[in-house]
Parts: structure tokens; sequence; C-alpha cells
């Protein structure tokens, strides 16, 4: 677009343009000037040298962390709770936006996605909050309901042991999000011609053959862009429920790539060494972007860019 273009478009639509400036103002506050910082993870970091004065030490912060005796837990609870996560919780808000479409009672149709997507509006600690008091183990709805079914003897610490805490994270993740995820698999439904659905019912097709030959096609598009933004983030785990979980009784598998860089960054004011892991995180999330945009744009035709 030559500049001429520019001010016509600018003149014309300048509301427009006046709108993204706090957007722009925003990324470039909060997203690219603190990545000057970054530069810390390659030196010495000492709070009376400053980020400038510091001493480059290259890539030793990056070799300490793969020498780390909790590297390989670390890196494997991150992986495995990521992976799990995303098993679980991204085929969820397909689901339901599929059931919300077939509703054909308006009420009932509004009262399900009222219902799904309000837990979103819980904060974490809120929401781990209600955990902690439905998994007591001596006032929890949960071990009261197994004791009366003679199931368990006694209560049981749910949130204290290892085996129960990927479970717990994975479903309070999936009670809280996967109503607010369906949102936009809701409206990619709706934008889907009807007069398709109903030329396939002239043509004899049950709500089966009508889901599986024109809504899932046509919502693949989006499941895949979805599915390339999840991937891109999967290694970033999120800190807020994670560090609320988190117990010396649990920590085998919940301490994660994000709890260890704050307990490392800030309560341990190692910043260079806590850049240095957040940045080799933020590396393995960009290269997984990169490769699952690559796989999706191959065999299904549909990427980022």
């Amino acid at each position: 677009m030559n500049k001429f273009t520019w001010r016509n478009s600018i003149k014309k639509y300048w509301q427009l343009y006046l709108l993204l400036i706090p957007v722009i103002a925003y990324f470039i506050i909060f997203k690219y000037i603190p990545m000057v910082g970054v530069q810390i993870a390659f030196k010495d970091f000492s709070n009376v040298k400053g980020i400038w004065g510091s001493d480059w030490i290259g890539l030793e912060n990056f070799m300490r962390f793969f020498r780390s005796p909790v590297f390989t837990d670390i890196i494997s609870n991150t992986v495995i709770l990521s992976l799990f996560t995303l098993i679980f919780t991204f085929p969820a808000p397909i689901i339901l936006a599929l059931i919300v479409n077939e509703l054909r009672v308006k009420l009932a149709k509004k009262a399900l996605q009222n219902i799904t997507y309000a837990p979103h509006f819980l904060s974490t600690i809120v929401v781990v909050g209600m955990m902690g008091a439905l998994l007591s183990p001596s006032i929890g709805i949960i071990n009261t309901m197994l004791i009366k079914a003679g199931i368990i003897d006694k209560g049981i610490y749910f949130m204290n042991l290892p085996q129960w805490f990927r479970p717990m994270y994975i479903i309070s993740d999936l009670w809280k999000n996967m109503g607010w995820n369906a949102i936009i698999f809701i409206s990619a439904l709706s934008s889907i011609d009807v007069t398709l659905y109903e030329a396939a019912r002239v043509d004899g097709a049950s709500k089966w053959q009508q889901m599986k030959k024109i809504t899932v096609p046509l919502l693949v598009p989006t499941i895949m862009i979805m599915l390339i933004l999840t991937c891109g983030n999967i290694m970033s785990i999120g800190f807020e429920k994670v560090f609320l979980m988190q117990t010396d009784l649990n920590l085998s598998v919940s301490e994660v790539i994000s709890t260890y860089v704050y307990k490392t960054g800030l309560v341990n004011n190692q910043y260079s060494y806590a850049t240095a892991i957040d940045l080799f995180n933020s590396v393995i999330n960009f290269s997984i972007l990169i490769i699952v945009n690559k796989l999706s744009k191959k065999y299904s035709d549909n990427s980022l860019w």
C-alpha cells in the first residue's frame, strides 16, 4: 500500500485507527519493551550493575539448568500435565458446542450455555478454595459420600496425594473453562449455511449423517486454528492454579517450569537463572507452534500463516 493510499485510509477510517492505539500501546509497553530484559539470561545479573552493566556469561545459565538434578522431573511434570490437559480439555468444548448446536429449544440452549461458561468468571483462588472444601477429609462432601457408600473407611486428603494432583487439575480446568472455550466453536457453527442441512434432510440424511458430513467438516478449520494456538502454549502451564494446589507432599508431580521459575527468580533472587529457564520454555513453545502449524498446513490446508 503506497503513502497516498495510507493517508486516504487513515483520513477515511480515523476512528478505527484511533481504537487501535490502546491495543498497540499495550503490546509495545507490556510485551515488546520488557523483552529488553531477556538479555540477563545470558548475563550474571547484579542489582548493583544493572541490566546493561552486568557481565556476559553466554549460555552458562542454560547449561546450569540442563545439568540441574531437577531438570528431568520438572520437564517431565510439565510435559505430562500439559499433554493430559490438552487431551482431555481440548475436545470437550467441541463436543459441548455440537450439543448446544443440536438443541432446538432456545431456553434450554441458553440455559446450558450460561451454566457451562459461568464458572469461567470465578477466580483461580476461589476454584482452588472450593476444591479444598469439597475434598476436605473431615467436612468435604466427596469424602462424606464415599464413607457413607462404604467405599472408604476414613477421609482421604486428596490435595496432598501426588496421584490425585493431575486428575484434580484437569477436572477443575475442564469445569472452569469448557463452556467459555466452546463459545468460539458455537459461533463457527452458527455461521454454517442452514440450506446445507435442508438439502441433506431432503436427501434423507439422518442427524448423525448431517453432523458427520456437514457440521464437523465445516468446523475443522476452526478446530485446527485453535489446536495450533493451544499447542503453541502447551509448555506454559498456568502458574496460579498449580502453585495454589501445590503442597510439600505432592511436589514430586506438581513442580512445573512456571512454579520453579517463580521460586528460583522471585524467592531466591536468581534472576538470570530464572530468566534463562523461562526463555528456554518460550523457545520450546515457539518451536512447537511452528511444527504444528506446518503439519496442519500440510495435512489440512489450515494454518496461522
